[in-house]
């Protein structure tokens, strides 16, 4: 068995006193950055993965439009007034606008 003198284990009390309050900010970090950011990532992923033709979204540049066309990476919106059709990626989605009769339901 290997006896510590009192000396080291002063030290490496020390040294872990040192480490502890890291340890707590990363942790802390941790559950105030990543785990909302991750959250909401697999909710903006499953938002795309459930859009289909007739819903009106909103892009990441402010055009709203209703949804014409589908294809794997790609949506084709209808823009009024003049209904202009622009092609998009899924990923300039930010949003999907409820239809009118789901918001006064909610209310």
């Amino acid at each position: 068995m290997i006896a510590l003198s009192p000396a080291l284990l002063l030290q490496l009390s020390g040294n872990f006193s040192f480490a502890l309050p890291l340890i707590l900010m990363f942790g802390i970090m941790y559950f105030l950055l990543f785990l909302p950011m991750q959250r909401q990532k697999k909710q903006q992923q499953k938002m795309l993965a459930e859009l289909k033709s007739g819903d009106v979204v909103v892009t990441t540049g402010g055009i709203v439009g209703t949804i014409t066309g589908l294809d794997k990476d790609t949506l084709v919106l209808r823009v009024k007034p003049d209904n202009l059709k622009i092609q998009v990626t899924r990923a300039c989605v930010a949003s999907v606008v409820p239809p009118a009769g789901d918001a006064i339901a909610q209310k």
